[in-house]
């Protein structure tokens, strides 16, 4: 994510540290070395434009030409910029209705039935919500049993008519089923649909009109770029949806959609989709987004992850195994489940300052702990408690078992090992010596 524009902007500062004088000239020259990497991920030609007269207008009007560090001073008025140009600040939901609403809108293919999943077991899991999920994608073959499909991971029930294609029925009796059973929150999940198509785009305003949401939402694949801010716009004309839902934004995307779609729609960007775990949803910061844009990571994002994995009673359990030096297998499972609901490893390591220029080259598959659980879950209850009975034959039966080698069972329990030790010393918490034992591990690879 972000990761060609990032490496643009970084040269482009370049210019700025440089040995010579700064110059107006070097400025503008950057500016527009700026402007370019802009263009190159897609960003509108209008907003990029406008963000670098503007930074260049700030930058003149704060005498960068004769600042101590103008390269640094350069970097922090692009940051601020490109926070604002992304919204400034975090847009929360709105949710005040009994129940409230949220209606989903978007193209077909653009995440919206799985992101309505996300959304549910968020509201559920973080503000202790009670979400009703509704089917009123009446005409893609399959959608109503996917949305069941969704509910039932996330454990949400799902409100469906597979007899009937009035959405606006659907929907009403959903509301009314929700207020007899106290579901508090109704997320009514719709079908994909094309601007130009006249009839889908009546039907769903029609729909918005008649149920009042709280909330209305778009879902774009930030993967399409451009065409995304586009399609944006056009249902915003007819919507006047309140905010936007960026999925995707995990993959090889250039980040267009990201930059310019608060611009060009007045709308914030509300939430971002990160992956394809129920969990992988985040509320969309702009001003930690320019940080990562910027590689300066994303620190309070990547604690905020940890803090909702943190069990302060399971935090005690095991500070007094590893002080007693009983840390063993069956707490380092629990441990690789905590990290893994945190979300995909490669963009939890981009959090880290620095660190997620240096994993570009690097493919960390989002299975990087398959073979340590392989091995791990090919032990029995007793080995997996008392790990100093591991020995040679018991390692052999292990790796055949795990579809690994010896010598992958044997780096494993010495870097087990090893860490415990240090755990021990630190009493800490289990998951500080994990960096360690990913390397040398299958799943990382150059």
């Amino acid at each position: 994510m972000f990761e060609n524009l990032s490496e643009r902007l970084e040269r482009s500062f370049k210019i700025l540290k440089g040995e010579g004088k700064i110059t107006e000239i070097n400025v503008a020259e950057t500016l527009k070395d700026v402007r370019r990497a802009l263009l190159d991920a897609d960003v509108n030609y209008k907003v990029a434009k406008q963000f670098t007269d503007t930074v260049k207008q700030k930058a003149l009007g704060m005498n960068v030409l004769t600042a101590v560090k103008p390269g640094q001073l350069m970097v922090k008025l692009v940051h601020d910029e490109l926070a604002k140009l992304m919204g400034g600040e975090a847009a929360e939901l709105k949710l005040q209705g009994r129940p409230s609403i949220i209606l989903m809108s978007g193209l077909q293919g653009s995440g919206k039935t799985t992101f309505s999943g996300k959304l549910a077991n968020m509201l559920k899991q973080k503000q202790h919500k009670k979400p009703l999920l509704v089917a009123c994608d009446v005409y893609r073959p399959a959608a109503i049993q996917q949305l069941h499909v969704v509910g039932e991971q996330v454990g949400v029930p799902v409100w469906s008519e597979p007899d009937s294609k009035n959405v606006i029925d659907i929907a009403n009796h959903a509301i009314q089923e929700a207020k007899a059973k106290g579901y508090d929150v109704v997320i009514v999940d719709t079908a994909g649909r094309l601007a130009v198509d006249e009839e889908m785009m009546n039907e769903i305003e029609a729909l918005k009109n008649a149920i009042h949401p709280d909330e209305t939402l778009f879902v774009v694949d930030s993967m399409t770029g451009q065409d995304a801010v586009n399609t944006a716009k056009e249902f915003n004309d007819r919507l006047d949806f309140d905010g936007v839902v960026l999925t995707k934004l995990d993959g090889d995307t250039r980040g267009g959609a990201a930059l310019s779609i608060r611009t060009v729609v007045t709308k914030p960007i509300k939430f971002v989709g990160t992956g394809e775990k129920m969990e992988a949803i985040d509320m969309f910061h702009p001003d930690r987004m320019a940080d990562r844009i910027l590689g300066m990571g994303d620190i309070v994002s990547l604690v905020e992850r940890a803090q909702e994995q943190y069990d302060e009673e399971e935090a005690r359990r095991l500070q007094k195994k590893i002080q007693k030096n009983k840390f063993d297998f069956d707490d380092f499972l629990k441990q690789i489940e905590q990290i893994k609901k945190m979300g995909n490893i490669k963009d939890l390591a981009s959090m880290i300052p620095g660190v997620g220029k240096q994993l570009k080259d690097v493919d960390i598959d989002d299975n990087a702990f398959k073979s340590i659980e392989a091995i791990i879950k090919s032990m029995t209850p007793k080995e997996r408690q008392n790990p100093e009975i591991l020995n040679t034959s018991r390692r052999q039966r292990i790796a055949k078992g795990s579809g690994t080698n010896i010598q992958e069972v044997n780096r494993l329990i010495k870097q087990f090992d090893q860490m415990r030790k240090m755990m021990r010393m630190l009493t800490g918490g289990g998951m500080s010596g994990m960096a360690n034992m990913m390397r040398g591990m299958r799943g990382v690879r150059h």
